[in-house]
């Protein structure tokens, strides 16, 4: 599993830590170079910190992706998208991180710890964005272009 992967970086605020913790053991186990992006978590700790950072950090190392998890995975994925370069899908289907990462070249996935609960769900989505290559077809790179040329432009 994913070993075409430079690494994979994990960050979260206070809502997510025994998910990540649970999420790096996991990614670990299966020889997956993860890191964690170093901010410290406390009970008022705010989201978008994490996910500028690990934006920053998805960005300046090419060919790595990023996990962000929030109670909702929504505030981190908005926050998340807000970095130049970083396409984040949030995801509460195994659905959507193959099409995040398939259709719209996403590059970080966004999990609510409230929002999937279940722990086998997470791995498969998380399996499933690190293996699924990025959009290849015609149609979706035209759309991720023209994304790119946006971001680039304003």
């Amino acid at each position: 599993m994913g070993d075409y992967i430079l690494k994979i970086y994990i960050g979260c605020d206070h809502r997510g830590v025994l998910l990540k913790n649970k999420i790096i053991k996991y990614l670990k186990e299966n020889g997956i170079n993860v890191e964690d992006i170093g901010i410290p978590n406390d009970p008022l700790d705010d989201y978008p910190k994490f996910a500028f950072k690990l934006g920053e950090m998805v960005g300046q190392n090419k060919g790595s992706l990023g996990i962000l998890i929030c109670g909702s995975g929504v505030g981190m994925s908005i926050a998340a998208n807000k970095v130049k370069g970083i396409r984040c899908v949030r995801a509460v289907s195994v659905d959507d991180a193959f099409k995040g990462k398939n259709h719209n070249g996403a590059n970080v996935i966004a999990i609510g710890s409230e929002a999937t609960p279940d722990f086998n769900l997470v791995k498969n989505m998380i399996d499933t964005f690190i293996n699924t290559k990025a959009p290849n077809e015609e149609r979706h790179l035209k759309r991720v272009n023209a994304i790119e040329r946006y971001e680039d432009e304003h």
